[in-house]
């Protein structure tokens, strides 16, 4: 048999004549309707194909060594910036006490007249050119205490904040700088005075690293004394003001880490909220004491073409390279998104003791003493959340969908087609008989 004859009997779609053919209306219809219905069918299927989706995943944070930046903006009322100190500290030992990098603060009016912007400056408290007109050879005394290291000339202090930084670091409080002769030349005391009224907004940005921590911002210049960590109190607690300054705020917001811009919209709808942004609490009592405790949680956006350990990768690279504010999102727009996401607790006191009888819990009692000011606990997640971009079809399972929506389509076509031209011929039969 020749070998043609033998592909002829596997032939499993037989033909017809086309004297056998019959040609109908309905079934024109039909066969218009059903390419309509494969193309409707099939751009769902390319659609299908070309749609990028945002995958959630939850993995174990093998990070290790890294930074993480905290963007915080909080305003203070009822307390001059002269008074408050920005502090960050971590179980690894690092501390950074009056923090001025990449921080500024912003001097407000008094709260009774609308808290306006008076003034926005670097977070420091004092000028350096404050000593620049004094005679090369003067060398001011810092009052029985050891020159600080960071004095303009070695042994002396011929500034005022010089001679705080000295009584700093001996441990010893300061006040308002009275008999000391570089404050009253640079009227320190008035200055104080001038601000009593004044409210303080904080804002900027911090690096620390990435392990259990916190921040905070309390009246006063911090030192160590010991094991313990203290702060001036008596510019705060001696106020000439009535009722004293108060810690009340408003935290417009914090963040750790960088907030997803406008251009990185498909990130939207798996972006997270800070919880603590537009937060309000107020006390009239000075010595009061306001903590939030804060669990962060790793979080990664990764585009098209990203993975997990490029990512971290990359921006580990260029950590130390960036400028401060553009931590985690070093890449830009078309790259991944290093951030975190956080949930807070939050627990306040009064520093003088006592119970809650007022609120009805007798049995709730509140330790004494402390440092009065607004303190972040920061714990970090071993978890992390990874945003993924992803196409939920390959190619193949494009075309296997393609195939089966024409061959599904015809099919149920030509079954619709013999249905009309059997009915047909049947009521053609019943009206000839």
């Amino acid at each position: 048999m020749p070998i043609k004859s033998r592909f002829t009997r596997l032939d499993a779609f037989t033909k017809t004549v086309e004297d056998a053919r019959v040609r109908t209306t309905s079934g024109g219809i039909v066969t218009i309707v059903s390419l309509l219905v494969i193309l409707y069918l099939a751009f769902g299927e390319w659609s299908d194909y070309r749609k990028i989706l945002v995958q959630p995943e939850l993995i174990v944070d093998k990070s290790r060594g890294e930074k993480m930046e905290i963007h915080l903006n909080i305003s203070f009322p009822r307390i001059p910036c002269e008074l408050l100190t920005l502090d960050v500290m971590d179980v690894s030992g690092e501390q950074q006490t009056g923090v001025v990098h990449g921080v500024n603060k912003v001097r407000l009016s008094d709260w009774k007249e609308g808290s306006r912007v008076i003034r926005t400056e670097a977070l420091q408290l004092h000028a350096d050119e404050a000593a620049a007109h004094l005679d090369p050879d003067y060398c001011g005394s810092c009052y029985s205490a050891p020159a600080p290291p960071t004095a303009k000339k070695p042994g002396c202090c011929n500034t005022c904040d010089e001679v705080r930084e000295a009584y700093a670091t001996n441990s010893w409080a300061f006040g308002r700088g009275d008999g000391v002769e570089q404050c009253e030349r640079e009227g320190y005391g008035q200055k104080l005075d001038e601000q009593r009224k004044e409210g303080c907004r904080i804002e900027g940005n911090v690096r620390v690293n990435k392990v259990v921590g916190n921040f905070h911002i309390a009246p006063g210049r911090s030192y160590s004394n010991g094991n313990m960590h203290v702060h001036d109190l008596e510019n705060f607690l001696n106020s000439p003001l009535e009722g004293g300054h108060t810690f009340s705020h408003e935290i417009h917001s914090l963040r750790f880490g960088p907030q997803l811009t406008d251009v990185a919209s498909k990130w939207s709808d798996h972006h997270h909220a800070n919880p603590l942004d537009n937060h309000l609490e107020t006390t009239d009592q000075p010595a009061y004491n306001f903590m939030y405790f804060v669990k962060v949680v790793s979080t990664s956006y990764l585009p098209l073409g990203w993975d997990e350990e490029r990512s971290s990768k990359e921006h580990s690279l260029i950590s130390d390279l960036i400028p401060l504010g553009l931590h985690g999102k070093s890449m830009g727009d078309s790259g991944s998104i290093e951030t975190h996401q956080y949930s807070v607790t939050s627990h306040k006191r009064s520093l003088s003791g006592g119970t809650d009888a007022a609120e009805g819990h007798k049995e709730r009692l509140h330790a004494y003493g402390g440092i009065p000011g607004v303190f972040f606990s920061y714990d970090i997640s071993p978890m992390k959340v990874i945003n993924r971009e992803a196409r939920p079809k390959t190619f193949s399972n494009f075309l296997t969908g393609a195939c089966a929506v024409i061959g599904g389509t015809l099919t149920v076509a030509a079954a619709i087609d013999r249905g009309l031209y059997e009915g047909n011929m049947r009521l053609k039969k019943l009206h000839q008989g």
